[in-house]
């Protein structure tokens, strides 16, 4: 094997060609830190670099991509959540390095626990159960993710043994556990779609919760009757010239949008070679040119609305419905099924959850209803808190990023199929020449 030095000038340009040239800038604009990714183009890498963005918790105001022929080309506009600019030097180190040496993590810090996959359909009181029967079995939560949807629920919960403090290994106790969720998730009236998985695979939580919905057909549900809301206005038509289907949304703004849009893009085999992606105070504008995986656009109607379908169930996942409550408190063994169960015995449904641990402190957030699927009363919330503890579990103003109104599927659509010249000048603009965030 020759050694770097050895290597002749065409292995050196293959090496310089297929390494990604990350630049960040917080110079050229006045709101928000630029991250350019410059890179030969492969399978999974947008998905790769708005990972990385997205797991340090990083808006995304605005994006331009191009990765036609062989390159991959891209600019990102990201704030924190407080809208600033990024200018902790850690995080821009991570950043530049994680993008440069395509090393998106693939999980979230969840090495060494068992996974349990969990999908059913949802209920009132579900959760209170499923850790019930997981505190009985002495498993310690250590980290969860619990999202709803169209009565569907599913949940990615890691867990260590209570003893050992590692991993579950022991087949009979797995087969234990798998045996007694399944048993709860399918109540009275879900034996056939209920699903628990025990696993040890290393994934993504988030792109695993969209892949477990997408499993059990959630796009294909009836939304739940007490849901009025509008699905977001998604549009898909091809153009037949460039050999592109246009993909165009108009949504509510909100965190990890991107990711959610781009992960089920790609799970859905399909790839990404232009877009554009343009925020205001509330709304988010995309437009996506896209192929199959083999280069073929979108051959039928049936496929056009599986991805309409699709693209909406995706946005609506992660919707964060009801009053959020956050809790705070010492880790203990049966910390969230007594706290589960104080919302299901004051008639509070769990919309979804977010489940950590760090330093031997509990912080988990809830999003919770009444059992109708409306806002909770404030009494009924000072009635848990008062239970629970006024000082660990705080009520916090909801991020309201209920469903966008919905327009017509064809709004914008044929105005953007003449779009693409100006697309990509406007890409190559920004990712080589950018002097304005206008």
């Amino acid at each position: 094997m020759e050694r770097p030095g050895n290597l002749n000038e065409y292995d050196k340009l293959v090496i310089r060609m297929n390494t990604p040239r990350v630049v960040i800038d917080n110079a050229v604009c006045a709101t928000a830190t630029l991250v350019k990714v410059d890179s030969a183009r492969k399978h999974e890498i947008l998905l790769e670099a708005v990972q990385v963005l997205t797991d340090l918790n990083l808006c995304i105001r605005k994006a331009y991509i191009s990765s036609d022929g062989r390159w991959f080309m891209d600019v990102f506009h990201v704030t924190d959540q407080n809208g600033d600019k990024l200018t902790d030097e850690s995080v821009l180190r991570y950043i530049e390095r994680s993008l440069a040496t395509n090393n998106a993590p693939r999980s979230n810090g969840v090495k060494g626990l068992t996974a349990l996959e969990l999908t059913g359909t949802d209920r009132q009181g579900l959760l209170s159960e499923v850790f019930a029967v997981l505190t009985d079995l002495q498993c310690n939560v250590v980290e969860a993710k619990v999202w709803t949807h169209k009565g569907r629920i599913a949940s990615l919960i890691y867990v260590k043994d209570g003893d050992s403090g590692s991993a579950i290994e022991d087949v009979q106790k797995i087969n234990l556990i798998e045996g007694r969720l399944r048993n709860v998730l399918k109540g009275d009236n879900d034996i056939r779609s209920a699903k628990t998985v025990v696993s040890m695979a290393v994934t993504h939580t988030e792109r695993r919760l969209h892949q477990m919905m997408f499993a059990d057909r959630d796009y294909e549900r009836e939304p739940n009757a007490e849901g009025n809301a509008a699905a977001p206005s998604v549009s898909v038509q091809n153009w037949s010239e460039r050999g592109y289907s246009v993909v165009c949304i108009q949504s509510r703004d909100r965190p990890k949008l991107l990711f959610d849009i781009v992960c089920t893009l790609t799970d859905m085999e399909y790839v990404v070679f232009h877009a554009t992606i343009d925020t205001d105070s509330t709304q988010c504008y995309q437009e996506f040119y896209i192929r199959h995986t083999d280069g073929t656009p979108i051959s039928s109607e049936a496929e056009r609305q599986r991805v309409i379908q699709c693209l909406q169930a995706a946005i609506q996942r992660r919707e964060s419905e009801g009053v959020k409550l956050e809790l705070c408190a010492p880790d203990r063994r049966g910390l969230l099924s007594e706290v589960t169960r104080t919302f299901r015995e004051n008639g509070l449904s769990i919309t979804r959850a977010e489940v950590s641990t760090s330093a031997e402190m509990a912080e988990n957030v809830f999003y919770v209803t009444d059992a109708a699927g409306h806002p909770a009363h404030p009494k009924t919330i000072e009635a848990v808190r008062q239970r629970i503890g006024m000082s660990s579990l705080k009520v916090k103003e909801p991020i309201v990023f209920s469903k966008a109104s919905s327009a017509s599927d064809e709004t914008t659509t044929s105005s953007s199929l003449f779009s693409f010249g100006s697309l990509v000048k406007r890409n190559l603009y920004n990712l080589g020449l950018i002097r304005s965030c206008s």
